[in-house]
C-alpha cells in the first residue's frame, strides 16, 4: 500500500481553480485503487472540488474567518507530517513550512514559471519565486505540466533534469458534457475566461475588442471568473465606451461549459502560461479559439487554434475579424480541437503521476 499525503494550501485558498481541481482529481483516482491511499491535510475548506470529503466538515460552521481556517489546516498538516504515516508527500503549493518535519520523499508540481519569465508584472516583495526555488531544490521528483514548463525550469533553476517528469493535464473524455443554462447572455459574443491582471494581457484584448465592436456592434464580450470587476477595470471599460457591450458572469463548472459552448470564440491573450487548461475546456465545449502566439499554447493546441502576436492590437483585431466572419474556419477549428483533445485523457495524466509515486517508494 502506497500512502500519499497532500497538504492544504490550495484547498485553503481556492474556491474553484485549476490547481485545486488537479489535486482533487488525483484524490478521486486514489480512492478507487486498492494499492494506494491518501491523507489530506484539511480540517475545513470551502473548496468546491472536495466539498464531499468528511474531513472538510469536522468543525464547518465554527470557522467564519478564512485566515483562521488556513492556520488550522496548516497546523493539521504539520501534525500529519510529524506522525510520519505516509510514503510520499505532495504539497499543493510552495510554502516551505514542512521542510523541518519532512522525512519522506517530496514530489512537487510546477504549474508555470510565469513569475520567473515576466517578473516585471509581479510585486517585488512576493515570496513565491523564493519559495518555489526552495521546493525545486528540495524535491525528489518534479512534475512539469508541459515541455515548455520543463524548459523554463531548466533555464531558471540549477536543477537535475533527471528529477523532472512532464505530465500533461488531462480531461475526462468519458464523462458526459453537462451544461447549465446561464441567463442574460448576448446572442453573439466573444469569451474571456479567468484572471484579468498583468500578464493576462486583458487590456490589449479590450482595445482590440473596441475596434471589433465598431465594425460588428452586435458582437458583445462576456467575461467569466477572475473575481468581481474592480473600479479601475470598470473605469477603463467606460472610457472605451464599452460598458453596455461587456458582461461579467461568475459561473459554476456546468455553467462555464454552457458559456463556452455558446460563444463565437474563446480568446486567450496571455503573454505566458504553463499549460492553459482553458484550451482543453474550450475543446470539450466545441468552442473555436484565438490564442496568443506563445510557445506553450502552440505546444498544447497545435493547429486547433489561430494565433496572434501577443503585443499587437492590430494583429488580434485581424484574427478576431477573421474568426467572426468565417463560419467554415470556426467549424474547422472545432473539429481539429475535438481531435486534439483525444491526446489529453485524464486517465493518462493520473497514471503517469501515480507511476512517479511508485518510483519513489
Amino acid at each position: 500500500m502506497i500512502r500519499i499525503l497532500y497538504d492544504h494550501q490550495k484547498f485553503s485558498t481556492q474556491l474553484y481553480g485549476g490547481i485545486s481541481r488537479y489535486f482533487a482529481n488525483l484524490i478521486q483516482k486514489i480512492k478507487t485503487l486498492p494499492d494506494f491511499e491518501y491523507q489530506l491535510g484539511v480540517v475545513y475548506s470551502n473548496n468546491h472540488y472536495i466539498k464531499d470529503l468528511k474531513t472538510t466538515q469536522l468543525i464547518g460552521r465554527l470557522l467564519k474567518n478564512p485566515n483562521y481556517a488556513y492556520k488550522l489546516n496548516k497546523y493539521y498538516c504539520e501534525y500529519l507530517l510529524s506522525k510520519n504515516e505516509y510514503d510520499v508527500f505532495h504539497p499543493t503549493y510552495y510554502d516551505p513550512y514542512f521542510f523541518n518535519k519532512l522525512k519522506k520523499p517530496l514530489v512537487i508540481t510546477i504549474h508555470d514559471m510565469t513569475y520567473e519569465r515576466l517578473p516585471e508584472y509581479f510585486w517585488a516583495k512576493d515570496s513565491l519565486t523564493f519559495h518555489k526555488r526552495l521546493n525545486i531544490e528540495r524535491a525528489d521528483k518534479i512534475i512539469a505540466i508541459s515541455e515548455t514548463t520543463k524548459k523554463d525550469l531548466l533555464r531558471y533553476n540549477n536543477v537535475d533534469e533527471k528529477k523532472i517528469e512532464v505530465v500533461y493535464h488531462g480531461i475526462d473524455l468519458s464523462a458526459p458534457f453537462k451544461t447549465t443554462a446561464v441567463s442574460n447572455l448576448p446572442e453573439k459574443y466573444l469569451l474571456f475566461v479567468g484572471d484579468r491582471s498583468g500578464y493576462k494581457n486583458f487590456y490589449l484584448f479590450l482595445n482590440a475588442f473596441k475596434k471589433i465592436n465598431n465594425n460588428f456592434p452586435e458582437i458583445k464580450l462576456v467575461l467569466t471568473g477572475g473575481g468581481t470587476m474592480d473600479v479601475a477595470e470598470l473605469e477603463y471599460i467606460k472610457m472605451l465606451g464599452l460598458t453596455e457591450q461587456i458582461r461579467h458572469k461568475n459561473v459554476s463548472d456546468t455553467e462555464l461549459n454552457y458559456v463556452y459552448a455558446n460563444a463565437l470564440a474563446f480568446v486567450y491573450p496571455s503573454l505566458h502560461e504553463g499549460f492553459g487548461l482553458p484550451i482543453l475546456e474550450a475543446f470539450t465545449a466545441s468552442c473555436p479559439m484565438i490564442l496568443s502566439d506563445t510557445e506553450c499554447f502552440r505546444e498544447i493546441a497545435k493547429d486547433a487554434a489561430i494565433y496572434f502576436d501577443s503585443k499587437s492590437i492590430d494583429d488580434l483585431v485581424s484574427k478576431l475579424d477573421k474568426i467572426i466572419s468565417d463560419g467554415a474556419l470556426r467549424e474547422d477549428l472545432i473539429n481539429k480541437g475535438l481531435s486534439r483533445l483525444k491526446d489529453f485523457p485524464l486517465e493518462k495524466s493520473l497514471k503517469e503521476t501515480l507511476d512517479i509515486y511508485k518510483q519513489l517508494v
